[in-house]
């Protein structure tokens, strides 16, 4: 089982997004700071899980397709649109996420508070403030 982290963090006044991805499996972790396209923090929500997916997929390879994957997220709004299936202003960046699943067994979405999301949420300041730091 693969437990999976995500988190992003957007500036609003410069429209710049970043996300934290942690992978942890066999009690080692992966670490890793993405920048993003999105300008609003729900798309930014999405399009680093959907990264972190991917990357997880392509890590995998063909292994993917037996693994298993806890998804832990602090966003509502992704957490809730997985349940669903349904996106009301984000079914582009839902389906999106859902086709990254797909390469999986079996994925579990757990939403989690903030203070429960602090390895990915740390990740995701930390390439905010370094992306800003670039302008």
């Amino acid at each position: 089982m693969y437990s999976l982290y995500t988190d992003a963090a957007t500036q609003p006044q410069t429209g710049l997004s970043a996300g934290g991805i942690l992978i942890v499996h066999d009690h080692q972790q992966t670490q890793q700071k993405v920048a993003l396209a999105a300008t609003d923090n729900h798309t930014a929500e999405f399009e680093v899980a959907t990264l972190a997916f991917q990357r997880l997929r392509t890590h995998l390879g063909d292994a993917a397709a037996t693994a298993s994957v806890l998804f832990h997220t602090d966003s509502q709004i992704v957490s809730q649109s997985l349940a669903k299936r349904y996106a009301k202003h984000y079914q582009v960046e839902l389906d999106r996420l859902l086709a990254a699943q797909a390469s999986f067994q079996l994925v579990l979405t757990e939403w989690v508070p903030e203070k429960q999301n602090q390895g990915a949420h740390t990740l995701a300041n930390q390439a905010l403030h370094a992306r800003e730091g670039v302008k």
